[in-house]
């Protein structure tokens, strides 16, 4: 397993995914996956980024772990931020159009349907959101 805490800012969504795509090196994961996981963190981390600390700037850890039966890849986000299930919302009506769709909840619908797994926690003062890929 590996680990990277680092400020929760935008700027450092860059940081975070390169982080993970060096764990991926090596695995023979198709682009496409790495496409899809790469959209995660973006989306993940870029709400910690904007809502978990707002205004102020806090830590999150990334956690990378690699199974092997079957090969997959579990990625942690934690954060001390204000505590905030993602997967409680209600997923949007993707048959509207977009002028009609409420804004919001969006990106978190995509984590959901291109994850083999995510869940969520919050514990000792903890956001802790875990998604799984099968690679």
């Amino acid at each position: 397993m590996k680990e990277l805490t680092i400020d929760a800012t935008v700027e450092n969504i860059d940081r975070v995914t390169d982080f993970v795509n060096e764990q991926l090196e090596g695995l023979d994961c198709p682009m496409k996956v790495v496409n899809q996981i790469d959209i995660a963190i973006d989306e993940l981390f870029g709400n910690i980024a904007n809502y978990a600390y707002n205004p102020d700037v806090g830590p999150a850890t990334v956690r990378v772990e690699i199974k092997r039966d079957p090969l997959s890849i579990v990625i942690t986000f934690i954060d001390h931020g204000v505590p905030y299930d993602p997967l409680s919302n209600r997923d949007p009506d993707v048959t509207l159009s977009a002028e009609d769709r409420k804004i919001g909840g969006l990106g978190i619908y995509m984590v959901k349907k291109s994850m083999d797994g995510i869940r969520y926690e919050y514990k000792d003062g903890r956001n802790i959101l875990m998604i799984e890929k099968n690679l």
